[in-house]
């Protein structure tokens, strides 16, 4: 049986999916098979033929082809469905793996024995490396999900969104499915839904994922509409998030909204009166006790970022004073 499925997504990727590629490669175990699942999203460049250069390398790889990009979210749910190792993980075709950091990962899940783990990863800024810690502090010990997503004030692991830091059993099955149609954010309403509803996880000391920032291509820069897809995804989050976790929805996401505030300059002038348009809306959908804990909880500087976009505060009395 295979062990592990590795879901690699890829769009226009010819100038670093070799690296992915090629990590991959120094990965092979003998004490496991793993399987490579990648989903071409619809590449116009080389990306193929780089593809095809691996496949000796890569007895374990699988290849799909969609006709049409269906973003990062569809791509990766393509992914999923052929997956069928007992467990899978995620890479991104712009980022690279250590090696022997799959066995490890494995190692770990197989210790356990719970539905999934996360683990710490490095950032890279060009010739920079930084190693980005997952914000649990008990390690190697199994935890419940749930208890990662408070308290409101702090950062916890549904602050820490990245699928490919982590390793999930296969068996959580629509768990693990992202939410189509999304993308960018896809990983914020996955993330709090594994959290709200799988049964246990852990976390470890280990960081053998390279993620790059800062490349010109990356979905995190650009300034068309499917950056408009965070609020999409946010909105999820607040649909089912239920009282409990509410404040800590809404805090996220007034941080993430100051966040995109700040950048706006990217934004043509359709999309940012787009993007002011629903920034109103999903705050004026939040209680109004809860906006104000949320708004308050951020530093002054940012808070302020946000003020043009708060409801008109209610008459005495209520609407119909």
């Amino acid at each position: 049986m295979i062990t592990l499925s590795v879901v690699l997504p890829v769009r226009d990727g010819e100038a670093y999916l070799g690296d992915a590629l090629t990590s991959l490669v120094r990965n092979r175990t003998p004490e496991f098979e793993t399987e490579v699942v990648v989903v071409d999203d619809g590449s116009a460049d080389a990306t193929p033929e780089v593809i095809e250069d691996f496949r000796r390398d890569l007895p374990g790889l699988t290849v799909v082809r969609n006709p049409v990009p269906l973003g990062l979210a569809g791509a990766r749910n393509t992914g999923l469905k052929l997956a069928a190792g007992r467990y899978v993980t995620f890479l991104d075709a712009d980022d690279w793996l250590a090696p022997g950091y799959l066995p490890r990962l494995v190692a770990a899940i197989d210790r356990l024995g719970c539905d999934f783990v996360r683990v710490d990863h490095v950032q890279v800024e060009g010739r920079r490396r930084e190693t980005h810690r997952a914000p649990q502090p008990r390690r190697g010990v199994v935890l419940d999900p749930r208890d990662g997503i408070l308290p409101v004030d702090h950062k916890t692991m549904v602050d820490y969104p990245y699928a490919w830091a982590g390793i999930y059993r296969r068996e959580l099955d629509d768990l693990l499915t992202f939410p189509p149609g999304l993308h960018t954010a896809e990983d914020r309403p996955w993330i709090w839904r594994l959290h709200r509803l799988a049964r246990s996880y852990a976390v470890v000391s280990l960081a053998g994922v390279f993620y790059r920032r800062g490349l010109a291509a990356s979905l995190t820069r650009i300034g068309d509409e499917r950056q408009l897809h965070f609020f999409d995804a946010y909105e999820m989050v607040l649909d089912e998030a239920g009282p409990r976790y509410l404040p800590k929805a809404a805090r996220n996401l007034c941080a993430l909204l100051a966040h995109h505030v700040e950048l706006a300059g990217r934004f043509t002038p359709a999309v940012r009166a787009r993007f002011d348009e629903r920034a109103r809306a999903v705050l004026a959908r939040l209680p109004h006790e809860t906006l104000t804990a949320a708004i308050g909880g951020l530093e002054p500087e940012r808070a302020t970022l946000l003020g043009s976009y708060l409801p008109d505060p209610q008459p005495a009395g209520g609407p119909g004073a």
